[in-house]
């Protein structure tokens, strides 16, 4: 098996990574998209390259929590306030903006060891959990995102330009001990695209 080197993504990668980007369900954005990740997360965005320098996989994250502070301190997920009020409150947390690995590449763990390195940064600063948004008809994500710990927290209608709902998808971290910010059922909890920040 051919050996792959994980390392800090850079603007330089933007002109190599279209194997990457080749799958139709694979969401890709312009530059400076890209590049106000690198200055505000150069940490959490990721490349896998392999011994010819292409790049086989790559994954963009970020920290961060809802704009505004908690209703209540110290937050606590479990409480009826949170639920019944603030449902949509965003704690702390890490977040996959986009994992793709080229089509070339895949089932060789690549998605797998890059959302663990994204989930260790999380633990490393106190995260409750990491979350990703993935589409509802991309069945092969899901599967795999649930074999790494996700669940299904809520159902996002409407969430993709082509009118395509999206699974919030999340994994608690060592801070939630409890499992408190993830719940059953949560592919019944549609909430609109306006109601996620």
């Amino acid at each position: 098996m051919a050996t792959t080197t994980t390392r800090p993504m850079t603007p330089l990668d933007l002109l190599k990574f279209n194997p990457c980007n080749l799958d139709h369900l694979t969401e890709t954005y312009n530059i400076a998209f890209y590049l106000d990740y690198f200055t505000k997360w150069p940490g959490l965005c990721k490349v896998l390259e392999n011994e010819s320098g292409q790049i086989e996989a790559y994954i963009l994250g970020k920290l961060e929590a809802s704009p505004f502070p908690p209703p209540v301190e110290p937050y606590d997920p479990a409480l009826k306030l949170y639920q019944k009020k603030f449902p949509n409150y965003l704690p702390w947390h890490a977040h996959i903006t986009c994992l793709t690995v080229a089509p070339s590449a895949r089932r060789l763990g690549h998605a797998t060891k890059l959302s663990e390195a994204l989930e260790q940064v999380g633990d490393e600063q106190d995260a409750w959990f990491v979350d990703l948004f993935v589409r509802v008809e991309n069945e092969a994500a899901i599967k795999l995102y649930k074999k790494m710990g996700y669940s299904i927290y809520r159902r996002i209608t409407d969430y993709y330009n082509d009118g395509s709902d999206a699974f919030d998808m999340r994994k608690p971290l060592k801070r939630d001990k409890q499992r408190k910010t993830v719940r059953p059922n949560g592919e019944n909890i549609k909430v609109d695209p306006s109601e996620v920040w």
